[in-house]
């Protein structure tokens, strides 16, 4: 079986993270984001995952290296123009379609979840349609594409865009199988599956949506990035709690990278992840925080609702809050205030940010 992922875009909501590395590059509870998807793929008997890459494709060849760690083939297929969220399965026609006529996964690579990839399976063969969606339920569907359905089929009877009055509250979330015949309803041209796929299938009867269980994020914007690791977090204690930090100085669900240092006398969590080789010095206080590789966090400081990128220093007495994105080997000084600042790379913040504001 096989599958596409979608790691085109440019990943311009994430930065200054992603100035550094491609979106789906970036770590999410202490691994790129990317991999989250392909171990669950794998686990689900997946034996070959193509992506489709446009920006930093030299970067994204990184992933080539996970190959024999999984066990899973990865391949390539590489945009020269943008196509959207249709085109990139045209392109890769070749790749995804082969003599089994088997269904195969597309992904959005800026999704986070429990991936219940063998319950999609069974649901796909059961009702013998063409296409199969993953949709969640949200509080507030006027701010989405609504997906309105019979509830006791999960047959999709149409899509209607941030409606005013309410017709349903199930959104797209990102996560679709599919019959290789979908493709021949595409071109190689710039195309939304959303908007012009779809709906066609849809029209057809042949189009089914499956309500996601657990838990659901789009993470591919800080605050939901933030979110999003709250609730992988606690998705991670009801699954495999072992993983996750313990002591008298955790708070909450805490992931800690076993080559990370923490002082005496620190108060971690809830909601926070440690990278590789970070250091965290004595009496430091950190909530709701992503803290990537190689950072060093001085005494005293005080970080929540943050993301703190590779390599950065934060100073002793600094307070580091309200979505503060400090971009790679950034240097806050001591005792320095950011109130909600997107710090770019190699900067160095000597006085205090105390409105959020963009730091060139």
């Amino acid at each position: 079986m096989k599958a596409l992922i979608l790691v085109g875009g440019l990943g311009t909501r994430l930065r200054p993270l992603t100035l550094s590395v491609p979106k789906p590059l970036v770590e999410f509870a202490n691994k790129p984001m990317i991999l989250h998807q392909i171990e669950a793929l794998k686990a689900t008997g997946v034996t070959e995952v193509v992506l489709a890459i446009n920006y930093q494709p030299e970067l994204m060849l990184n992933l080539k290296e996970f190959e024999k760690k999984l066990e899973i083939k990865i391949t390539f297929s590489q945009e020269t123009e943008p196509l959207g969220t249709a085109g990139p399965l045209a392109l890769a026609r070749d790749k995804l379609i082969d003599d089994s006529g088997e269904p195969f996964f597309v992904l959005n690579s800026d999704v986070i979840s429990e991936y219940p990839l063998k319950q999609m399976i069974d649901f796909h063969k059961a009702h013998g349609g063409e296409a199969s969606i993953m949709v969640t339920k949200v509080d507030e569907p006027s701010k989405y594409g609504v997906v309105v359905m019979e509830e006791s089929t999960g047959k999709v009877e149409r899509f209607v865009e941030k409606p005013k009055t309410f017709v349903g509250n199930n959104i797209n979330a990102g996560i679709y199988l599919l019959n290789p015949s979908v493709i021949d309803r595409i071109e190689l041209r710039p195309t939304s599956i959303e908007k012009e796929v779809f709906p066609k299938i849809a029209a057809d009867n042949k189009l089914y949506a499956m309500v996601l269980p657990g838990f659901w994020m789009d993470i591919g914007q800080p605050r939901d990035y933030i979110a999003g690791l709250s609730l992988y977090l606690d998705s991670l204690r009801k699954k495999s709690s072992t993983k996750l930090a313990t002591g008298p100085h955790i708070v909450g669900n805490v992931l800690v990278d076993e080559t990370a240092k923490i002082g005496e006398g620190c108060l971690i969590g809830p909601d926070v992840a440690i990278g590789p080789g970070c250091i965290v010095e004595s009496g430091v206080r950190l909530s709701r925080c992503s803290v990537m590789s190689g950072v060093r966090i001085k005494q005293h400081a005080c970080i929540s609702s943050s993301i703190i990128g590779w390599q950065s220093t934060v100073g002793r007495w600094a307070r580091v809050e309200n979505l503060t994105i400090l971009g790679e080997k950034v240097q806050v000084y001591d005792e320095i205030y950011t109130n909600g600042g997107v710090v770019l790379p190699y900067r160095e913040i000597k006085s205090s940010i105390l409105k959020p504001e963009i730091v060139m």
